[in-house]
Order: C-alpha cells, then structure tokens, then sequence
C-alpha cells in the first residue's frame, strides 16, 4: 500500500524476523471432496446442549462478558479440586503462553523448550524480547528432560514442555517429569502445555495439575479447542499458585472471553460424560489409523494426543502434497516430517490410502534405480 511519500511510522526491529503463525491449509480437494486433517480439531459437530447455550448467550452481545468469568471459574474450580483463586482463562492457550512470557520475561531472558514442539514458543520467546533456547527431542520424539535441565541458566526465566508433544504426540510419564520439575531452580516458571490432555489413554502420563498443587513455579495451561471442540470460541485456562494467577488476570486484555465462550465452555463441563464418549472413539481411530501405518511399514511414534507423526525429512514436501492430491490435507513442517489430526473414519481411510500408494510408489522408485 502506498504511503502517499511519508515516511511510514517505525515499528520494532525484530518484526521482520519473527515469521507468521501458519495456520493448518484449508481442506483439499479431489474430485470436488476434501478432507482436513491439518488443524488438530475435533472432526465432531457441538455437543448436545452447547449450541442451545450458545444461542443463549448470543442474545446478550450488548453487553460486556463477564470480566472475571466467575462462573466459568466456579466451574472448573470444582472439577478440578483447586480454588478459583488458581484459576485465570484467556482467549485460548495459545494467548496464556504470551501471557506468561509477559510476565515472567524480560528482554534478554531466555526460554527453553523442546524442538520441535509447539511453534509458538519461538515467537511469544521473541516478541518478548527473550533469547529462545532449542533442545532437540530424543531420537524417538520425546523431550530430552536431561538437556533441557542443563540448557537452564541464570537467565532462563520460562521454561515451556509440551506433553502431549505437538506435533510428535508423545508425553511424559509423571515418574519422568517430577524428578525434572524439582530439578530445576525455584524461581524459574514452568509451563506445562497441556493442550491435548484429555487424549491421553496411558495412566502413567503426568497431570499437570496435580504437579502444580505444591510447586509454586509451575504452571498448567489447557484449552478448550481441542477434545472439546471449541476451536472457534477461543478459549482456554491456566492453573497456577495465586501470584501466578492474579498476574495473568491482571495483564489480560479486559473482556477478552466472549460470554459465548464462556457459555459454551460451561455447558461443555456440564457434558463431560458425553465429552469423554467422544475422546473415547478419536482414541480408538487413532490406534486404528497408527496400526495400519505401522503394517504399511511407517513408524509413527507412540501418541496420545489426537494426532500422528511421520519423520520424513527432505521427503515432507512431496509427501504433503501427494496427500493433498489424494484429497486430504496434512501439516508439513518444514524437512522436518508431517502430522496428521485423526478426524473422521473417512478421512483417515483417505490419508491412509494416501500414504499407502506413496509408500508404494517410493518403493517402485527406489527397484528401478537398482
């Protein structure tokens, strides 16, 4: 756009070398059908009753949302056993993760973290004005707690684990990670990304907010995008000791929760049964799916998140878009590999067509050059 030959006004430095958040791409489209399984959402329409309350509550749009969302609070202070004082949600997990680099994180810092994991830990890092500290995962896809524990230093103010992993799908047994969270110094905020909890199905997996109740630097954060299917409400939690907490709430933007979000989220409590009977089915698919790419001769780690991993490599990119012309759309990242969201039976049977003839068509390949 033209500026008219003013001079444009001066935005920070760093900018311009931050990339953008990419999205997951939009469903593909063969033979004028497509599938998305990019984005990790949860491929099932409104619980019952969540969308009567959503309606509801989008008859009050003229007035403000609830600055303190006391009920939605009231609510996951119950089900979750700790006081609302430990309580603070945002628009999403993601906005918690900024939130607390805000305020634990000063230019100069350092945040340490897995990779790959979450792609935004090197942006909130950044835009903080933080050094960000990269520990490379195991070599079965896994955080290396031990590196990450020496990669700390005095100036490491936040340290974030993902578990699930995003986007390897693997978590942490809570025999692993306690011995890692005591380990570290005490004035060091530790963020447990707890996203894709409710997938879980090992019961020797962490709980972050059972590791939280009596270690006043460590943190939980979890959302209701993902098992809960509400992606588009924006909404998610942190649970933290009180100075934690308060420090979130007081650093929000005023009235980011909608009170559509907010309605959404309570009547989403109030169904976790039915909830729970979805998570069920999405982890049953998801072995289904991971047990059919292990016979085509794939091997994706152990997840429990409502996801895949393949390692690809320099293969990602062909990979990507060998799906995408088979109808179905994956999330490449970078050389690195691809993850694939379990979403309907007829998605996953596509995908699994897909990598099926790919693997078939790289095995073709590789004979005639022998």
């Amino acid at each position: 756009m033209s500026t008219g030959g003013r001079t444009p006004p001066r935005l920070r430095a760093l900018l311009g070398s931050i990339p953008a958040y990419v999205p997951g791409k939009p469903a593909a489209s063969a033979g004028g059908a497509g599938w998305k399984l990019s984005s990790n959402e949860n491929p099932y329409p409104p619980l019952p009753g969540v969308l009567e309350a959503v309606t509801t509550a989008a008859g009050r749009m003229n007035r403000y949302p609830d600055l303190h969302g006391t009920e939605l609070t009231d609510r996951l202070a119950e089900h979750l056993a700790v006081p609302a004082s430990r309580i603070a949600a945002d628009t999403g997990s993601s906005a918690l993760l900024q939130q607390l680099c805000r305020i634990a994180v000063d230019p100069g810092d350092e945040v340490v973290y897995a990779w790959r994991s979450f792609e935004s830990y090197p942006l909130v890092a950044r835009l903080s004005g933080a050094r960000p500290v990269q520990v490379p995962l195991t070599g079965d896809e896994a955080h290396d707690l031990d590196a990450m524990a020496r990669a700390v230093t005095d100036r490491t103010r936040l340290v974030f684990v993902c578990t699930p992993n995003n986007p390897t799908g693997r978590a942490l047994r809570r025999d692993v990670l306690e011995p890692f969270l005591d380990r570290l110094p005490a004035d060091v905020l530790i963020v447990l990304d707890e996203a894709y909890l409710e997938f879980v199905s090992d019961p020797h997996c962490a709980d972050g907010v059972e590791l939280c109740r009596d270690r006043p630097n460590v943190v939980t954060v979890r959302t209701f995008s993902k098992a809960y299917g509400l992606a588009g409400m924006r909404i998610g939690y942190a649970v933290a000791h009180e100075p934690v907490a308060e420090a979130l709430r007081r650093t929000a933007v005023p009235f980011g929760v909608s009170t559509v979000a907010q309605s959404a989220a309570i009547a989403s409590l109030d169904r976790r049964t039915e909830l729970m009977e979805r998570v069920g089915e999405l982890i049953a698919e998801r072995e289904r799916v991971r047990g059919a790419l292990l016979s085509q001769g794939w091997t994706p780690p152990d997840s429990q998140a409502n996801f895949l991993w393949l390692r690809l490599g320099e293969q990602t990119t062909s990979f990507a878009e060998h799906c995408q012309d088979s109808g179905v759309t994956v999330r490449p990242y970078g050389q690195d590999g691809v993850r694939v969201t379990i979403g309907e039976r007829e998605a996953n049977d596509v995908f699994l067509s897909a990598a099926g003839s790919w693997r078939a068509d790289a095995a073709e390949v590789g004979a005639d050059r022998s």
